[in-house]
């Protein structure tokens, strides 16, 4: 594959000594959104290809900063000169280096420094590009600001580079439309750069969807200008648009985002740049389900005290289901969850399943305090747990003083004689009345006359909650007959919680499946990082994480990976989809999610940087080509191309048969067999999807009328 990329060698007409890439965005060593997820999780493999040659510029954070970048003073001279300029015409600008995995160098403006120059860069933005601010748009201002100090940056660096010994080659990749500035200006001003703009999510598309409207039906009808004014955000759509158009390569991190921007922004992409994460092999296959063991019995742990009082059912038979992400109800699937989950219940109840479902709904909202009755609960268990401990070591304290007495007798034969003659510390020695007392009192105060809450929290405004509505109005209440349990978590996880003590990596690890339908998704780092740590999930063919699986897997469903079709589905047959799929995977022995949690593993090195980097270093390598087509092959890079095959000892057709898999244990954990089974075994098959209705339960399903309200596919039935 090397092969592909020889303009990129140092001996080559543009190698890494000539060539230097910056990479522009908001959120560089800035956390607020997705973005900086990408850039930081990047940028150890293109530190790796381009060196000290690959810098990153953003807007200067001092909260952030202070913590995460490491300042000093530039010592490659054209940098130096470069800022050295800047500084002196007042510009507030820190260089150093970012504290992540490549220790990548970073340039950051103070864009209050400048703060006195912006109505005159406003009036020049308009001028030169058509496009006005609003004064109250602070974003926005701040967005010239950066914008103008990044173009004057790269026209300033271009001028000391005419300095040095042989042509200097730049390529400037602009991340979002916050960014977009800084590109307009270098293409009207004739900077010599070549330029990337990368679109994650256009910004027109995530307004029509939370505005409640049939999206990918009506790509093509919309009035986006009609659109972005109706929703004050013209000024905004006009400068991602436009750099969109003025960029050398215009990039989206998905098929289905390239969709939507062809349609909104009016520009096909040039290429696709997926999203990628740094993949931490182990060295043995059994260690990642040894950490998914042991974060399981934290959240069993954590089970047991939630449903105190009515904790009727067998811990070791229950799966544990987790959604997770911004509260956007509709976009994030989570109204297509829940409808799924309440179907789930039913067919559980009525297949006589001995299966437990808990799912726990992960999404930040507003908050009182945590909820009293959830805290009660882990004290109670707490309680009950001591207890039973002081009690076991008092008991183990009497036998071991039984039986040293014995040993001690002065005739030792004697002693044995008594000791086979059942001389031993009858029952009622060991448990003695007081012990009782305690565990009466324990059990006595572990009894609860309500339900298990639903909410781990108290809501602000819980009458308006979309997620409790709708719970209330499938009624899952977390009563005893149900087999699908709620915990509804809304605050960010963290491991200095009192209530669950669990960062969210350690979270999903412990996590049987997650499940993330969404309806708009233009990548989807959830199911991502669920696949690097082997949990299978469910996404849907609306995201893009999805799509890319979807097209680099023969059978995803066998590797864990299930796709709930969302685009050419009416809403009902997609929860009839998703039900079935959550339904097929409770059927699954012990055996088999253990093999499925290794094959889901395996997709790990698709999703690593060290193959998806490969996307980027085709869109540099496009973009220096139409800014410098001679000085580059015509013949531009081939894209990587990945394709995971069907696994041999999946069944040739479908099949719900499971006489050949050895039955789990009565008793038991999930992880106590040999967790380093392999998909070789022949006696292995996978659950596929069963009929459902009368085939299969007797019976129908109690009418819910469907309150989903968006459907790629408003024509169906």
């Amino acid at each position: 594959m090397d092969d592909d990329f020889d303009d990129f060698d140092d001996n080559g007409p543009m190698g890494t000594r000539n060539k230097w890439v910056f990479e522009i965005s908001t959120e560089v060593a800035n956390k607020v959104g997705g973005i900086y997820t990408v850039i930081r999780s990047k940028a150890g493999v293109t530190v790796d290809e381009l060196g000290d040659h690959y810098c990153l510029i953003g807007p200067y954070n001092e909260n952030s900063a202070r913590l995460e970048v490491d300042p000093m003073e530039p010592t490659n001279e054209i940098m130096r000169r470069t800022l050295a300029n800047m500084r002196e015409k007042g510009v507030k600008v820190v260089f150093g280096r970012w504290l992540i995995d490549g220790y990548p160098r970073v340039v950051l403006f103070d864009v209050g420094s400048v703060a006195w120059k912006l109505e005159g860069w406003r009036k020049e933005f308009w001028e030169v590009a058509g496009i006005g601010i609003p004064w109250p748009d602070r974003e926005c201002n701040d967005a010239v600001l950066l914008g103008f100090l990044v173009a004057w940056f790269l026209g300033e660096f271009r001028a000391q580079c005419e300095q040095c010994e042989g042509k200097q080659y730049l390529v400037a990749h602009f991340h979002e439309w916050m960014a977009g500035v800084g590109l307009v200006l270098c293409r009207c001003r004739n900077i010599d750069v070549s330029t990337i703009f990368t679109t994650h999510a256009t910004l027109l598309g995530r307004f029509l969807c939370a505005g409640n409207v049939d999206f990918y039906n009506n790509l093509d009808k919309f009035d986006v200008d009609k659109e972005a004014g109706n929703r004050g955000i013209y000024h905004r759509y006009c400068m991602e648009r436009s750099a969109a158009h003025c960029a050398h390569v215009f990039a989206t991190v998905s098929d289905i985002t390239a969709l939507e921007a062809e349609h909104l922004l009016k520009r096909k992409p040039d290429i696709v740049t997926p999203n990628g994460l740094n993949v931490q092999k182990f060295q043995a296959i059994h260690e990642f389900q040894n950490l998914h063991a042991i974060a399981k019995e934290k959240i069993a742990e954590f089970v047991r005290g939630h449903f105190y009082g009515h904790y009727d059912f067998d811990i070791d038979k229950t799966i544990f289901m987790f959604t997770a992400g911004r509260y956007e109800f509709s976009n994030k699937g989570v109204d297509m969850f829940l409808e799924a989950l309440a179907r789930l219940n039913y067919y559980l109840k009525s297949s006589g399943s001995q299966m437990t479902v808990v799912a726990f709904l992960i999404f930040p909202a507003k908050t009182n305090n945590f909820n009293v009755d959830s805290l009660k609960g882990q004290a109670v268990v707490k309680q009950l747990r001591e207890t039973v401990m002081e009690v076991q070591n008092d008991i183990g304290k009497r036998i071991f003083e039984s039986c040293l007495g014995l040993a001690s007798s002065a005739n030792p034969q004697e002693g044995v004689t008594k000791l086979l003659s059942g001389s031993i510390p009858k029952s009622e020695e060991l448990l003695q009345s007081e012990d009782l007392i305690k565990l009466k009192r324990c059990i006595f105060a572990a009894q609860r006359p309500n339900l298990p809450p639903v909410c781990t929290h108290n809501m602000t405004e819980d009458a308006k909650d979309p997620i409790l509505n709708h719970v209330r109005r499938i009624q899952l209440f977390n009563n005893r007959a149900d087999r699908v349990k709620i915990v509804f978590h809304p605050e960010f996880l963290s491991s200095t919680s009192a209530l669950l003590a669990m960062d969210y990596e350690q979270f999903v690890r412990g996590c049987h499946l997650g499940v993330f339908v969404s309806y708009y998704e233009p990548w989807g780092y959830t199911p991502a990082e669920c696949t690097v740590m082997g949990i299978p999930s469910i996404t849907s063919n609306l995201s893009g994480f999805g799509c890319f699986m979807a097209e680099h897997i023969a059978d995803p469903a066998s590797y864990g990976i299930y796709i709930v079709d969302r685009r050419f589905r009416n809403p009902e047959e997609s929860v009839q989809q998703l039900a079935g799929h959550l339904f097929d995977f409770t059927r699954q022995s012990r055996r088999q999610r253990i093999i499925q949690r290794n094959r889901t593993e395996r997709l790990s090195e698709l999703l690593d940087w060290k193959s998806l980097g490969l996307y980027y270093r085709k869109a540099r390598q496009l973009a220096l080509f139409k800014k410098y087509p001679e000085a580059i092959r015509p013949d531009s890079p081939k894209t990587p191309q990945f394709r995971y095959p069907r696994p041999a000892s999946a069944p040739p057709s479908p099949g719900s048969s499971r006489a050949s898999t050895p039955l789990p244990s009565e008793h038991g954990d999930d992880d106590e067999e040999d967790e380093s089974y392999d998909d070789s075994d022949p006696n292995f098959q996978p659950i596929r999807m069963v009929s459902r209705g009368s085939e299969v339960f007797e019976g129908s399903y109690p009418v819910i009328k469907p309150i989903i309200k968006k459907s790629s596919n408003s024509n169906g039935n």
